[in-house]
């Protein structure tokens, strides 16, 4: 139980003159579809910020807590109990409330802004923004790589019909190179290079006033924006090492269009210096880093070791997250290379193989000839991804006791993964996000769980305390 006011801070990518509308957002969008829960909304100017405040009601309609968020950078946040029997569980529910709102709302300012990112002395190359359906290939390799392991799972049969008995050997043959190599093979996939001579991405944001946005679009092709990014390099960071908003507006009305300075913004992030501070911490060697430009925000630890590692970094995940979030995420992924997670899984999937080619298959022939291969096939699956979730958990608790910042790894989570924690809100969707071929425990479970950690974290053994965290989530889930 908790009777103390809650204060704390977040950061948003929006610029200034965005925080009322933010505000409206919030209201309009999330908080009057869920009338009930909410009263004594009030939208009012406190010290020349934008303040919205309202009242948290339970299930009965008894006042639990007062809200207030105020539109200031960063966004402040108040959240007082007005009862001390307020359980600690309804004041995280709340935050959680804020933080989803806020996210859906910069979710649909990012459909209307600019980013251009550069590396200085690099290539120039064009931002790639989310598309439904596709998937990199740096997919095979992100997620503890067990999508690539399932896929030669599948591969296993046709192989089967090319070279007979010999087929499990040649396919966990390439399998293994895969995974001995994914280091190299990440490294080759992503846009720049990372070094401690050159450590550094710079990126700009221009956000377009949603009205203007179509007409942007209709406006300027691919091309002329890349000759706009070349020419703000070639302005900029090629002369002066930095990126300035006064010669980035001169070559926006160069081009024909008016830039309003209140909507632009710039960051630059020592790439190199935190993936340092993450392996120091770690005992690590400092591992290849690569940086992706692409706007879905992800970040992979690779290789069969520590000492071959590989980290790669988008830039969707450097505009979300600020530098002690992305230490965080960072050490999550350190915490798959301590672990050497590819290799485990990779040794699991091969002995379900070899398992299923020497041992199932001369026993019961006909399986592999009816609808029980399939059934056969998801179980597998569905018990592979659920292991997995074993040691995302882990890497999750790894990030926990190395970098010690538990809260920090699960506001990072919120930020990144708001649309899930969203989804789960729902108590049959918590279960069929248990049982889904993903290999992430539920967001909602990781962030409930890096919560309660009190700092420093003493743990003795991460993957026994996750093995019994995972599934003791799981039947949780089942009870609801």
């Amino acid at each position: 139980m908790s009777n103390k006011t809650v204060s704390y801070v977040i950061e948003t990518e929006v610029p200034s003159s965005y925080l009322g509308n933010l505000l409206d957002f919030v209201y309009r969008k999330y908080m009057l579809p869920q009338a009930k829960r909410f009263a004594n909304v009030s939208r009012t100017i406190v010290n020349g910020d934008p303040s919205l405040t309202f009242t948290v009601l339970d299930s009965t309609g008894k006042r639990n807590l007062d809200v207030e968020i105020r539109g200031s950078k960063p966004i402040r946040v108040k959240i007082v109990p007005l009862d001390e029997m307020v359980p600690e569980e309804k004041i995280n529910e709340v935050k959680q409330d804020v933080i989803i709102a806020i996210e859906l709302f910069e979710e649909e300012v990012r459909k209307s802004t600019l980013y251009f990112a550069w590396r200085e002395g690099e290539e120039i190359v064009p931002e790639k923004l989310r598309e439904k359906g596709k998937k990199s290939i740096n997919r095979l390799f992100l997620e503890t790589q067990i999508f690539l392991f399932v896929v030669f799972i599948g591969l296993g049969m046709f192989l089967f019909l090319i070279v007979g008995w010999l087929a499990p050997i040649v396919l966990i043959g390439i399998q293994f190179f895969f995974v001995f190599f994914s280091n190299k093979i990440i490294a080759k996939s992503g846009d720049w290079r990372i070094t401690e001579s050159n450590p550094t991405i710079h990126l700009l944001e221009y956000h377009l006033p949603l009205k203007e946005h179509d007409e942007f679009r209709q406006t300027y092709s691919r091309d002329q924006l890349m000759a706009m990014k070349k020419e703000i390099y070639e302005e900029t960071l090629a002369k002066k090492g930095e990126i300035d908003c006064g010669t980035t507006q001169q070559v926006f009305a160069k081009h024909g269009f008016e830039c309003r300075p209140e909507n632009l913004s710039t960051k630059k992030v020592n790439v190199y210096q935190l993936v340092k501070t993450t392996a120091d911490k770690f005992g690590f060697p400092m591992p290849e880093v690569v940086v992706s430009n692409t706007m879905i925000p992800n970040a992979a630890a690779s290789g069969p070791s520590p000492s071959r590692g590989v980290v790669l970094i988008t830039t969707g995940l450097l505009v979300q997250l600020e530098d002690d979030e992305i230490l965080s995420v960072l050490g999550h992924e350190f915490g798959h290379l301590k672990g050497r997670d590819p290799l485990i899984l990779y040794g699991l999937t091969a002995g379900e193989f070899l398992f299923r080619f020497y041992v199932v298959f001369p026993l019961f022939p006909f399986i592999f000839f009816s609808f029980l291969f399939f059934l056969y096939f998801w179980v597998v699956m569905a018990v592979i991804y659920f292991i997995a979730k074993f040691f995302e958990a882990r890497a999750d608790l790894v990030s926990a006791i190395v970098m010690t910042q538990p809260h920090v790894l699960a506001e990072a989570l919120e930020k990144i993964a708001f649309r899930r924690l969203l989804y789960e809100r729902v108590p049959s969707n918590r279960v069929q996000e248990w049982i889904s071929l993903e290999p992430h425990p539920p967001i909602y479970f990781r962030v409930n769980r890096l919560e309660k950690l009190k700092v420093p974290v003493q743990v003795k053994h991460p993957l026994v305390e996750s093995v019994k965290d995972v599934t003791n989530g799981f039947l949780a889930s089942l009870r609801v």
